[in-house]
């Protein structure tokens, strides 16, 4: 039985620096980086045009 509701876990492989500056990120502002990756995936669906600025559940 999966502990989240409305989260998937999944796994990936990112570049060793993109990683580490992304963490300090998520460290310096205390956002969670769950919540900085939604965003981020968010925009790239926007800028692809797969969803609308106006579908964002993110900021």
């Amino acid at each position: 039985m999966s502990m989240y509701r409305n989260r998937t876990q999944w796994s990936t492989a990112t570049d060793k620096e993109l990683l580490e500056k992304f963490r300090q990120l998520s460290a310096a502002t205390r956002i969670p980086a769950s919540r900085l990756l939604d965003e981020a995936i968010e925009d790239l669906l926007v800028k692809y045009n797969v969803i609308t600025k106006e579908e964002k559940k993110n900021p």
